[in-house]
């Protein structure tokens, strides 16, 4: 294994900003786990799967061919990187990664990415159950008013109004519970990880407050 900076936290955290941002900053490789787990439940539904169906939705997460960057999202030739991002999406994501056996696979994927080269990953286990040992572990977090606001300006929810907000919210608050109370790999903060509260840090603030923090940990 190539060395891993693993930054995990719930949705509308930063995650995804952070983690990118790190990637270009290192010219590391940047991995999205929640994308792997979007795109294929997008393909179970795609070819009409039902998805309680562990074994079948394990079957394409074992089959598929997943195609990921700092830009683009593709599964068995599909550019799903705007198709992924949707409530529906969100609702059925959460329900294939409850899924041991799709874990599993997804899993196995995610490790062989940094025995390739080194890695930004970012997900809600790549600290505690993909990368136990990886060189830096972040956890990123944010007051839930304030993650369901930044995912409700988000582009493909196209949500502003204060009761769109709510249903952001509320949709956000069951997707942290099935996340936290899953049997496989729950998000849950490592015990050697560092905590960093976003809310109402501007975000090229946190990029830097993490930057200085993961080049701090590789120098030792």
């Amino acid at each position: 294994m190539t060395a891993v900076v693993a930054i995990d936290g719930p949705s509308g955290a930063g995650k995804g900003t952070v983690a990118r941002a790190i990637a270009e900053a290192l010219r590391w490789s940047y991995v999205d786990t929640g994308a792997m787990y979007r795109a294929v439940a997008w393909k179970a539904q795609h070819e009409g799967l039902l998805l309680d169906d562990e074994t079948a939705v394990a079957a394409v997460a074992s089959r598929a061919e997943l195609q990921l960057d700092s830009r683009q999202v593709a599964i068995d030739g599909h550019d799903v990187t705007t198709a992924i991002r949707t409530s529906e999406i969100d609702a059925a994501a959460a329900r294939v990664a409850r899924m041991p056996r799709v874990r599993e696979v997804l899993v196995a994927r995610q490790r062989a990415y940094a025995d390739l080269r080194p890695v930004v990953m970012e997900g809600r286990d790549i600290g505690t159950v993909v990368f136990p040992h990886a060189a830096v572990k972040i956890y990123l977090d944010a007051s839930p008013a304030e993650r369901a606001q930044r995912r409700s300006q988000d582009s493909a929810h196209g949500l502003s109004k204060a009761g769109e907000i709510g249903i952001v919210a509320h949709a956000l608050e069951h997707r942290d519970h099935s996340d936290r109370t899953r049997p496989a790999s729950p998000l849950a903060t490592a015990a050697d990880a560092v905590v960093i509260d976003t809310t109402g840090v501007p975000i090229d603030a946190v990029i830097e407050q993490v930057l200085r923090i993961v080049r701090d940990r590789l120098a030792r």
